[in-house]
Formats: C-alpha cells, sequence, structure tokens
C-alpha cells in the first residue's frame, strides 16, 4: 500500500494498544514504524541496477512474518533498556512495535504486487489482490482516527476515534474479500463455458475502488482480459482475448531473470517481441495494452535469443483517460459487443 496508508495504519494500531497518557508518542512511533519496512528500496538501489532483482527483492526481508517480530524484539529491548514510557508499560509497547511492524507486510499482502511473507522461505509471494494499491475508502477511516487522538491526546475520545479508524478501515477489508468473491464466482462461470474453468486466473480491483474489477485468465495462445463491476453489471462477463509469444517465451524459460519474474507473477506475464527485443510485461498491474513493469530480458540473434542483463521499458501510461474511462465503467455496463469470448 501507499506510505501514507502505512503510517497510519502503524499509527493507529500503537496507539490502540499502549495507556492514554502514552497516546502521543505511539502515535508517532508508529507512523515510522509503519513505513520502515518500505525502507528497503534504498539499499536495493545501491546494490544493484538490475530492475528485476529490485522488483523480486523488494517486499521480502523487510516484509516477512519470521523477521519481523525479531526486529521488534530488538527495538522494544533497546527502548526499555532506556527506561521512561516502554519501561513504565513494557508488554502493551512490545505489543504497540510488534503490531506496527507487522500490520504493514500483511495490507500489502492485500494488494497484488507480492509479499513474502515467509522469507527467507521461498513459497511464491503473497498476492490476496483485494485492494488496490492506493484506496482511499480504506485509509480515510485511519486517517480521521489518527488527526483526532493527535488533537485530544490522552482524552477518551482519542482512543474511541482509534478503535473506529481500525473497525471500519478493517470492515473495509473485509468486504473487499466479499467483493473479491462475488467476481470470483462470476468469472468461474464465464470461463467454464468458454473452456477454461482450469486456467490460471487472478482478478484485482481497478484503481481506487472495490466495485470495478479485473479479471485475467491464462490461454495456451496468451490470455483473456474482462472487467465486471458489481454496480451495472447482470450476467455472464466479456472477455477479450490477447496474444503473447507464447512460443518465444518457452525458449528462454530457463534464463535466471525470466525464471524469477514467473515465479514472482506467479506466471502471469505476457511475451512480446519489439524490434530485436524480447519484452516480458506483467499483466497484474495495468491493464492491455499499458503496464507498470515490463523488462527486455533477451534479444534478437538469427532464428534464435541471446540473454541480456534485464532493462525495464518505460511504456505510453494515458493514466488520465483510463481513470475517467473506469470511473464510468463502475456504473455503465458496456453495449453488447459483438467480438467472441474465445480464448
Amino acid at each position: 500500500m501507499d506510505s501514507l496508508t502505512q503510517i497510519v495504519l502503524g499509527a493507529s494500531v500503537a496507539a490502540a494498544v499502549v495507556p492514554a497518557g502514552h497516546r502521543r508518542a505511539a502515535l508517532l512511533a508508529g507512523a515510522v514504524l509503519g513505513t520502515l519496512p518500505d525502507l528497503d528500496s534504498l539499499p536495493l538501489v545501491l546494490l544493484t541496477d538490475d530492475p528485476v532483482l529490485r522488483m523480486t527483492w523488494h517486499r521480502s526481508f523487510s516484509h516477512s512474518l519470521l523477521v519481523l517480530p525479531l526486529l521488534a524484539w530488538a527495538i522494544w529491548a533497546w527502548y526499555r533498556s532506556r527506561g521512561k514510557r516502554v519501561a513504565e508499560a513494557p508488554a502493551r509497547w512490545f505489543w504497540a512495535i510488534l503490531l506496527a511492524l507487522v500490520t504493514h507486510p500483511l495490507l500489502d499482502a492485500f494488494t497484488v504486487y507480492g509479499t513474502q511473507l515467509w522469507w527467507p522461505l521461498r513459497p511464491m509471494p503473497a498476492m490476496w489482490s483485494s485492494v488496490f494499491i492506493i484506496d482511499p475508502m480504506y485509509t480515510l477511516w485511519l486517517l480521521i482516527g489518527v488527526v483526532v487522538a493527535a488533537i485530544a491526546g490522552a482524552r477518551r475520545v482519542a482512543g474511541k476515534a482509534v478503535l473506529f479508524g481500525l473497525v471500519l478501515s478493517t470492515a473495509y477489508l473485509g468486504w473487499s474479500l466479499l467483493a473479491k468473491g462475488l467476481v470470483e464466482r462470476q468469472a468461474g462461470q464465464t470461463l467454464a463455458t468458454m473452456g477454461l474453468q482450469d486456467a490460471p486466473r487472478f482478478s484485482v480491483p481497478m484503481p481506487f475502488n472495490t466495485l470495478l474489477w479485473r479479471v485475467v485468465a491464462m490461454t495456451p495462445q496468451g490470455f483473456v482480459e474482462g472487467e465486471y463491476s458489481l454496480v451495472a453489471d447482470r450476467g455472464p462477463m466479456r472477455f477479450r482475448a490477447h496474444a503473447s509469444d507464447v512460443d518465444d517465451l518457452a525458449q528462454v524459460t530457463a534464463y535466471p531473470a525470466v525464471q524469477r519474474l514467473a515465479w514472482f507473477n506467479h506466471g502471469f506475464m505476457k511475451a512480446s517481441r519489439h524490434d530485436d527485443a524480447l519484452v516480458l510485461s506483467d499483466l497484474r498491474m495495468g491493464a492491455e495494452p499499458d503496464y507498470s513493469f515490463n523488462f527486455v530480458v533477451a534479444e534478437r540473434t538469427g532464428d534464435g535469443w541471446r540473454e541480456v542483463p534485464p532493462t525495464q521499458m518505460a511504456w505510453p501510461w494515458h493514466a488520465r483517460r483510463q481513470l475517467g474511462e473506469a470511473w464510468r465503467r463502475i456504473w455503465h455496463a458496456p453495449e453488447a459487443e459483438s467480438e467472441g469470448r474465445e480464448p
């Protein structure tokens, strides 16, 4: 999630568990701890210029549920040894520090990017993908609670405001999972009629909302993509077929960068030729034909491909137009289309 959301979440959970007289200090401490895991981007920039490694190492060691409790204990022990607030209420402060840290990766796992919750173990990164990376309807309630608590301090209303923010934001996460389930059921029914009931697929909300969803399913020739509005749509989903250079992708699957990308994105990627370069696009972030992450992994040599150091390609991005279209799509179902649903 975005930095503001992680800051107010960390501040909220810390302020919710410390004594009332420590609440303002906990807001500040929780805000810092809540954004701490994302500082892994800084050493990655210094350690490597490989964009694939930077992408796939982000949200790894600093987001691990096996690492963060140890870090929380170390921070707590150091501050406890110095006395003052942590020594006055050690148990409550331990939970404040721990929760501010571990709620960060847990919230990140609700997005589609991929969070390595069990690093250094290597299961595929968690991508529950029920909220977009920025969602005002999740953040707003936490922000209100933090602002009220910062003003009210030790007063009772501050504790109620923080709790109010946490309850509503958590309820919104629950709604996002329910919405995802409704979309997945509809997508599954339509894909079954297309013979794609067992095809790997994912669903993800479109930017800034949980009412309009995008669903992608992989096919032997590439993938199909469709949208579904929980407000406007009724009946079967409509999918559009898109090609991927699957034969070219099969020739480069042994390359380390390709293997790492396939592990990180669960195989949801598109291969395409651009001049003499083979580009892999992460299908999870963006929509056809614009994607956030596009990597050149090979160059054409005669009838085959030669591995090259990965480079990230800049892509034309028409965000303003796409956001406007997505907003209209929430409220209006598409007109009947003659194009089929064949994969």
